[in-house]
């Protein structure tokens, strides 16, 4: 029998971190002190059962995603099909491109159907679902590198805007990646989807070949992984800066692509100090600073 899932209230007393097997989420709800109580109640109790909803049809998970192919019967399950079901038919992607974005989503809908929350946010290792009622904020912090997390610009997210998910992927997170951005940071309308579309930008800046970037196969790092016998990135060399431009511009290219189909609202591209971002509206490079007002600072 595994480990429970582990509920902390952390030494701040306002946020909450969530934590089993490979789930590590912090949450923080805004609203009348009762409201709050019942929504970390309610993220606690679905939290529970999550990780073993997953396990339950995680070979399905794993398989790359097809027009037409098996349906999963979980909730999670499904919204993470949903966010890759737009790249499927172009490229290799499976269900757990999106399983963090997803996580984030479920846990913010029980926490908001339960309560009448002001703000509230689910980060699931960089992956955020967002909540925002009229008249509210959230300023959310970008990292160049997820492995060194040092903040180069920000997001501020009024309630008008649609923005309720960011997500960020590359080489040096958690996951894998087949590219060698450092760190790509998308938004779009639900996390599960900017997680999704953050994979598949990561993935185009690339070099492909070149002698500098080290690649091995996902298996022997992780032999269960969805990604099995394809390269990922592991470290890159030295590279000329039209190399990094060139890199650059081929996930600006496709980022440009999934903005103008509707799949995200805005994303920023980090490769070796250098930064591409489409969507400027939406994305500053202003230095962050932690507001006194109704912003909350998080990172993505």
């Amino acid at each position: 029998m595994r480990e429970r899932a582990q509920i902390t209230l952390l030494p701040d007393g306002h946020r909450l971190h969530l934590h089993d097997g490979p789930i590590d989420l912090i949450i923080e709800a805004f609203g009348a002190a009762l409201a709050v109580n019942i929504a970390h109640s309610a993220a606690a109790t679905r939290f529970a059962t999550l990780l073993d909803e997953l396990c339950s049809e995680l070979p399905l998970l794993r398989q790359p995603a097809q027009p037409g192919g098996q349906q999963p019967a979980g909730v999670v399950a499904k919204r993470m099909f949903a966010a890759v079901a737009p790249y499927c038919e172009q490229t290799f992607i499976t269900p757990m491109a999106a399983v963090a974005g997803a996580v984030a989503e479920e846990v913010l809908a029980s926490m908001t159907s339960a309560a009448n929350l002001s703000r509230a946010y689910v980060n699931n290792g960089g992956d955020i679902a967002l909540h925002l009622a009229p008249g509210e904020n959230f300023i959310v912090g970008m990292v160049e590198r997820p492995d060194r997390p040092s903040l180069v610009g920000k997001v501020d997210l009024t309630y008008t805007q649609p923005v309720r998910g960011i997500a960020t992927s590359g080489w040096r997170g958690r996951s894998f990646s087949l590219g060698i951005a450092d760190a790509v940071t998308v938004l779009a309308d639900r996390a599960a989807a900017a997680d999704a579309a953050a994979t598949i930008i990561a993935n185009a800046v690339d070099l492909p070949g070149h002698p500098s970037v080290t690649r091995v196969p996902a298996r022997d790092l992780a032999p269960d992984s969805d990604l099995g016998d394809r390269l990922v990135t592991q470290d890159i060399g030295n590279l000329f800066p039209d190399e990094i431009a060139a890199a650059l511009n081929a996930g600006v290219e496709v980022a440009e692509f999934l903005l103008s189909a509707g799949l995200i609202r805005a994303a920023a591209v980090h490769l070796l100090g250098e930064t591409r971002i489409v969507g400027a509206n939406i994305i500053s490079e202003q230095p962050v600073v932690r507001s006194e007002g109704s912003g909350s600072l998080m990172h993505a």
